[in-house]
């Protein structure tokens, strides 16, 4: 087996250990088999183009070819011409189907059901990984950055997988990678000739020779790199265990069965957003949770997960909380006086199997949660969140909980709240526009007091202001996202809850954005049933004597408070009537457009109700248009990238094999195997890389000058200094001894003259001529003159040989000579 063979399977092999980490994503693994054989035949076709050998850049195009053929025959073979070919309908199916492993991994939790389209993002990125692999290793025979993209497919497995063999997925990872190095090692040593080991086979002093490997045992220099290999692999593994574990938040490893951890910790700052905008535009309604409460209005019963109190100008995030156990009994919500009215709900959640979410939805203010499993406590937001990747899949809870009845009066009179939590919840960054503030004003103005302005904020954004409530508006980034949505007033409850809060605080009411869910679809059997699709966001502002208080800035989602129902205060609750129901909290037993349509027929567009696509994507459901068309966008960008760069590519490619050092069947300091004639060639390459130079510096070639006369030629117009001129001189006497001595003595070291000579160019000319020379050097002209003559060649031995065939036809069609 070759060298480059033997890193081909290396390559492959790594690549597969790699991708072994990605079992636990799914509950099916035969996935795994089909992408080893795929990527077996992608190695294959990149042997036989080296093979060839075809340029480098070709082989990687031919390997990428037969990688869009094999895709095509196993996943579009029905579209496809002739079941092999790809197609337009074959490149079509093939973005509907990566649309729906988008869609499908947004949807299910790991491990996940293995979808068509799930398949194809799995094994079209492992093939994907692997041409990168073995492009970087074989290709251009560098395996060391070939653990770049084996890192980033093992860092994607690792980060999303959830499961207790993180450390032989590393091992294997790993290992493979290891082994692509000691074959990559194995090559470069093989291509010195045979290796010496310099021991030898008797006691010392005995004369005997060193002992030579060539394809026997492993040399003491390979022997040596597996030792180093096996050490450090066993220190990655090692270190670990017996170092001292993190302690707290979410890297704690203790807890008992009641979410009883040990010790304190933090919480990190992890933005749910992004799974926040995948849930409202969900196909289906899929349940994740139900629940039974005793509360008389579950109209009210928003299920809280977490506050994100942290703005920046651009975002909302929950802040980095320190974190403990949970308690009996949580504490008294901050801020409430005891003359509030409150009444004591019970509710009985169960999650979904397939819902595994850290935090624990909750009604707020919980005083109470009995579950099983690791989970801390975070006091500050009140929330409770999964400890050492426990989650909420499939469990099993009861809340003890404080419905909290304010009147319009009581919040009214509310007084100043205290100046710790006024400077942190009503701290803004300087870059939010100055609109934000402005309109914040102008909405309130007249208002008495920060309820009455809350109020109007509230009114505002769901009835008066003359917003729209669309789920397909992008969630904007940066600081003018705010702004943007003040301006174009339409979006969904993302845009209203982190503007109505942006805008409270620089009224100088503390204000936070809440996340969870609203209460969800009453059942015929008493019980609320909580959709994906009723994920939800929403502002709380504080009042002191009262807490955290919600408000529903969204229109036509979740209900609206009855504190804020009531434009004149009143001290009497009876006094308010209570909201009528929205159509989400009635129950029904006739299925909506959305639900009764098949999910396929909604990915068609085929439904009267156009299935929501997540935020970011188009009504299409693409990822802001046809799956083709961001193909050939990106290819167009890829070669509008590299085609103006293909000449300085190829002229540092082309010094690089001009200047390179001795040759590799020599071995350093030792004889020339080719008696002169590598040292030869090497100075007539350096000699053309001079000639080249001068020309990329505006010193135009004469093929009729002598080397002498060329190089006077040469520093005459390049203005070089002495010492860069003598180096050209020195270059030109070698080329001539290699010409013309009849037993040519090649002078050494001709490339670092001629380093020495491009360096003096680029010294003496200005910057125009340096950019020409280093972005489109006139020397990458002969590429051209090199491909012409090949056509030249190859159009002629295709007549040559036409000609043959017609002769031996002629041939053939005379009538031969009969025998008497």
């Amino acid at each position: 087996m070759s060298g480059s063979v033997r890193l081909a399977v290396f390559a492959s092999l790594a690549t597969m250990a790699a991708a072994c980490a990605l079992t636990p994503l799914v509950n099916a693994s035969g996935w795994v088999v089909q992408a080893a054989l795929l990527l077996a035949a992608q190695a294959a076709a990149g042997v036989a183009a080296r093979r060839v050998p075809l340029p480098r850049p070709l082989t990687v195009a031919a390997q990428l070819l037969v990688t869009v053929v094999l895709c095509t025959l196993v996943f579009t073979r029905g579209q496809a011409f002739l079941g092999l070919l790809p197609s337009p309908s074959s490149i079509d199916r093939l973005g509907l189907l990566l649309r729906d492993g988008a869609d499908d991994v947004a949807l299910y939790a790991s491990p996940a059901p293995l979808t068509d389209g799930i398949r194809l993002l799995l094994v079209g990125g492992v093939l994907l990984i692997g041409l990168v692999v073995d492009a970087v290793a074989v290709t251009y025979r560098s395996a060391a950055p070939a653990g770049l993209p084996l890192l980033a497919l093992y860092s994607v497995a690792a980060g999303l997988a959830d499961g207790d063999k993180d450390w032989l997925w590393f091992l294997l990872a790993a290992s493979g990678y290891l082994l692509l190095l000691l074959a990559e090692g194995r090559d470069r040593l093989s291509r010195w000739g045979r290796v010496f080991t310099g021991t030898g086979g008797g006691p010392p002093g005995a004369g005997h020779r060193p002992a030579v490997t060539e394809g026997g045992s492993a040399s003491a220099p390979v022997r040596t790199g597996r030792r180093i290999g096996a050490l450090a692999l066993g220190v990655a593994l090692a270190v670990p265990a017996v170092l001292p574990s993190l302690d707290g938040g979410l890297l704690d490893d203790d807890g008992g069965g009641s979410g009883k951890g040990g010790g304190g910790g933090t919480i990190s700052a992890v933005n749910p957003l992004v799974s926040l905008q995948d849930s409202l535009n969900q196909p289906e309604n899929r349940e994740v949770l139900r629940y039974r409460t005793t509360s008389g209005r579950t109209q009210d019963m928003y299920l809280r997960i977490l506050a994100l109190d942290s703005f920046d100008g651009a975002t909302w995030k929950p802040s980095e909380r320190p974190v403990s156990d949970v308690p009996e009994r949580f504490p008294w919500p901050v801020g409430l006086d005891t003359g509030v009215r409150t009444t004591s709900v019970n509710t009985t959640v169960s999650a979904a199997d397939w819902y595994a979410q850290d935090w624990l939805p909750m009604p707020y203010p919980a005083t109470r949660v009995e579950i099983d499993g690791r989970w801390r406590y975070e006091p500050e937001g009140r929330t409770v969140v999964g400890d050492h990747r426990q989650t909420t899949r499939g469990v099993r809870y009861t809340v003890s909980s404080m419905r909290v009845e304010p009147t319009a009066g009581q919040l009214a009179a509310a007084p100043e709240p205290p100046p710790r939590l006024v400077e942190e919840y009503t701290r803004v960054p300087d870059s939010l526009p100055s609109v934000v503030r402005d309109t914040a004003r102008e909405v309130t103005a007249g208002a008495e007091n920060s309820y009455e302005q809350a109020v109007r904020l509230q009114d505002w954004f769901a009835s008066d202001g003359g917003f729209r409530y669309d789920t397909q508006v992008r969630a904007g980034k940066g600081p003018q996202a705010i702004a943007n949505f003040l301006r174009d007033r339409e979006g969904f409850c993302v845009h209203f809850s982190f503007s109505m809060a942006a805008m409270a605080r620089t009224l100088g009411i503390p204000a936070r954005v809440a996340v969870g869910f609203t209460p969800g679809t009453a059942q015929t059997d008493g019980t609320m049933s909580v959709g994906i699709r009723d994920a939800h966001a929403w502002p709380e502002l504080y009042f002191e004597g009262l807490g955290w208080t919600r408000f529903e800035p969204t229109p036509s989602r979740g209900t609206r408070p009855v504190y804020t129902d009531t434009p004149i205060p009143s001290e009497d609750p009876a006094d308010v009537p209570d909201p009528e129901p929205t159509t989400s909290e009635r129950p029904s037993a006739e299925p909506s457009a959305q639900e009764s349509c098949p999910p396929v027929a909604r990915k068609q567009g085929d439904c009267d109700t156009a299935a929501a696509a997540p935020a970011g994507q188009d009504s299409s459901g693409g990822w802001g248009g046809d799956a083709l068309t961001w193909v050939v966008v990106a290819a167009l960008a890829v070669a509008l990238l590299v085609v103006p760069l293909a000449p300085m590519l190829w002229r540092l490619r082309t010094r690089a094999g001009r200047l390179a050092g001795p040759s590799a069947r020599a071995p350093a300091g030792g004889p020339d195997p080719a008696g002169g004639t590598a040292a030869a060639d090497r100075t007539l390459a350096a000699w053309h890389e001079l000639i080249d130079t001068g020309w990329d510096h505006g010193v135009v070639p004469d093929d009729t000058l002598s080397p002498r006369r060329a190089v006077d030629r040469l520093v005459r117009h390049g203005k070089l200094e002495p010492d860069a001129a003598e180096a050209a001189r020195r270059v030109a006497v070698a080329v001539e001894e290699v010409l013309y001595a009849p037993h040519p003595h090649p002078l050494p070291g001709p490339a670092a003259d001629v380093r020495l000579v491009i360096a003096g160019l680029r010294a003496s000319a200005d910057r125009r001529t340096r950019l020409r020379a280093l972005l489109a050097p006139r020397s990458s002209v002969r590429v051209v003159w090199a491909a012409s003559r090949r056509w030249s060649s190859w159009t002629a031995r295709r007549r040559a040989s036409a000609g043959r065939w017609t002769q031996r036809a002629t041939a053939l069609r005379r009538p031969g000579r009969q025998r008497g």
